[in-house]
């Protein structure tokens, strides 16, 4: 359908609704040659309402999904934490017995197998390699790695020096008057 394509559901929705509601108004008693079909008013705001009603049934099935998963997940959360810790109990429990183990659907852990000397050389060669292409070293041979900075001038920053505060004014000096010449 190219209604639902470019528009939101709800817009869609709205706008089906609108061409039912304005069919009615407008064309109480119309007929339609629509794409080499004949539609009556009547049948025309059927379809559409079938449309929209197929619509809102959608819209209502994702919501109650969302509900449910939103459900699961709160559920597995809660108790996701108590499968593990049985899980690794009935391990713990069984972890020789085969059968049992099957019952709940639990494979035995598996047994590590001793690495040959020719892996541990491998290993070890590998360990120096990825060591020396990153550059580590040891914490005593990092304390022996100082810095060394050229080229920047230092400028100490001085504070302003703050004035002092003024001093309140107990007697201000009287003002000269103008116009007065005394000699």
């Amino acid at each position: 359908m190219s209604i639902t394509k470019s528009k939101t559901r709800a817009a869609a929705l709205s706008h089906v609704q609108a061409l039912a509601a304005g069919t009615q108004k407008h064309f109480p008693a119309g007929s339609f040659t629509l794409g080499n079909a004949q539609y009556t008013t009547a049948s025309l705001v059927q379809l559409l309402q079938g449309l929209a009603d197929a619509m809102s049934a959608l819209s209502a099935a994702q919501t109650s999904a969302r509900d449910a998963l939103a459900a699961l997940q709160g559920e597995e959360a809660k108790v996701g934490p108590v499968i593990q810790a049985y899980r690794r109990f009935v391990l713990a429990a069984f972890s020789n017995v085969t059968q049992t183990l099957a019952d709940f659907d639990l494979q035995p852990p598996k047994t590590r197998e001793p690495r040959t000397s020719e892996q541990k050389v491998a290993a070890a060669a590998k360990a120096r390699a990825t060591r020396a292409a990153r550059g580590t070293t040891s914490r005593k041979q990092k304390l022996a790695v100082k810095g060394k900075v050229t080229g920047i001038t230092v400028t100490p920053l001085t504070a302003p020096v703050a004035a002092p505060p003024p001093q309140p004014v107990s007697n201000p000096p009287s003002a000269p008057v103008l116009g007065t010449v005394s000699k």
